[in-house]
């Protein structure tokens, strides 16, 4: 399937830059860097832009999200972009049997996802506590799930750094740290077994929802909200394309019968996600289409939520262009630049969504105002990410340094 799925297309695959989905190689490892797939940026750009609006209540701007018209929404596509470049860039290597080297990236990364997530755990428990403390309304407090972090420090610093305590919205990083500590054990499987491997992810992905398995999350009888056992499915799946299943797939995507399938379940669960909106549109659906269908639950990944995604999928890899010089339209730099910076974006739009949800609550909630705070949101994190571009971009010393 074409750019995310077609095994060709991996030579042209992107590999992150301080992204929190694509796991990207680094130093050291004897790897050539492929071109950037811009394909890949913008899906990654747009993502964050939606989750940022997605995750600012009670804004009129969120409704360009696709999280309002369907099941799914942007955290499938970038687990499963997170999952296609860990198996493009590092499936060689595993390959050649260099799979200690393979393992020291991974364990580097997640460490490095980990300092970033117990950082910003502090830093958005500061903010909603501050922002509390000014509007004189300590529901902000229970809102986002930071009362017993400033209640209890000493317990719930503790809670945070066992990745048990995690304030609303800030589930994503914890997620992605545990499939940076499986990636060796899943790519040593992939480039050996795929087909198997992706089967005992699918059995894996059916028990954990049978049987309720989770990671414990505080306080005491919780668990978490991102159920890895069951969104280990797309990132699997993601991985396995890239290390020649989508050769399997390819034929599907010039499929007219596939493609009316799709159509037809995404206009279906549009019409069922309105329901969720405008209650007088749920009359005419029958009883046992509601008694099949739910739950579509995001914590489990619930298989609505599944179809819908490949059902994007099949229109991304069959209508998105191949040709990168569309993609390189001035139009499109703010979305590409975020998608390269992802990391950094998406922890600035953590802190930005909230921020944005105190002046709509606090100062001005017209419609207006939603546009307004909309905007500058998306504006700084594109500044952010095009001052990182920028940094990066500077010379460097590259003589050897020795202190006297």
């Amino acid at each position: 399937m074409d750019a995310v799925l077609d095994h060709d297309a991996a030579h042209r695959s992107v590999q992150g830059q301080g992204t929190n989905l694509a796991i990207a190689a680094s130093d050291g490892l004897p790897l050539s860097r492929p071109a950037r797939d811009l394909r890949l940026d913008l899906l990654r750009g747009l993502g964050q832009w939606m989750i940022f609006l997605d995750h600012t209540p009670n804004n009129v701007v969120g409704w360009l999200t696709i999280h309002n018209y369907g099941f799914s929404d942007a955290t499938e596509f970038f687990v499963f972009i997170s999952g296609y470049c860990v198996g493009y860039v590092y499936g060689a290597p595993m390959r050649r049997g260099q799979i200690i080297a393979v393992t020291k990236h991974f364990l580097r990364r997640a460490w490095h996802l980990y300092l970033v997530h117990i950082f910003l755990v502090l830093l958005f428990a500061t903010e909603v506590a501050i922002a509390a403390r000014a509007s004189g309304n300590p529901l902000y407090e229970h809102q986002f799930n930071v009362f017993r972090f400033l209640q209890h420090p000493d317990v719930l610093i503790g809670q945070t750094l066992l990745l048990r305590y995690k304030p609303v919205n800030l589930d994503v990083l914890p997620l992605f740290i545990v499939f940076a500590l499986v990636s060796p054990l899943m790519l040593w499987g992939l480039v050996r077994r795929p087909n198997p491997c992706l089967l005992g992810s699918l059995v894996l992905y059916v028990c954990a929802r049978r049987f309720g398995w989770n990671l414990p999350s505080a306080p005491e009888g919780t668990t978490w909200y991102f159920n890895p056992f069951a969104w280990q499915l797309m990132f699997v799946f993601g991985a396995w394309c890239a290390c020649g299943g989508s050769l399997v797939l390819k034929p599907l995507k010039h499929s007219r019968v596939v493609l009316s399938l799709a159509v037809a379940w995404l206009v279906f669960a549009c019409y069922i996600a309105m329901t969720w909106h405008f209650t007088s549109l749920g009359r005419i659906v029958p009883a046992w289409v509601d008694s099949l269908l739910y739950p579509i639950g995001k914590p489990t990944m619930d298989p609505p939520r599944v179809l819908h995604f490949l059902a994007l999928l099949v229109l991304v890899a069959r209508y998105l262009p191949r040709d990168p010089a569309p993609l390189s339209a001035m139009v499109l730099r703010p979305l590409l630049v975020c998608g390269q910076h992802s990391l950094a974006v998406f922890c600035s739009g953590v802190l930005l969504s909230f921020a944005a949800h105190w002046v709509l609550d606090e100062v001005a909630g017209g419609i207006a105002a939603q546009i307004l705070v909309s905007v500058t949101g998306l504006a700084l994190m594109v500044a952010l990410a095009w001052g990182m571009a920028w940094y990066g971009n500077l010379p460097g010393f590259d003589g050897a340094r020795k202190d006297p």
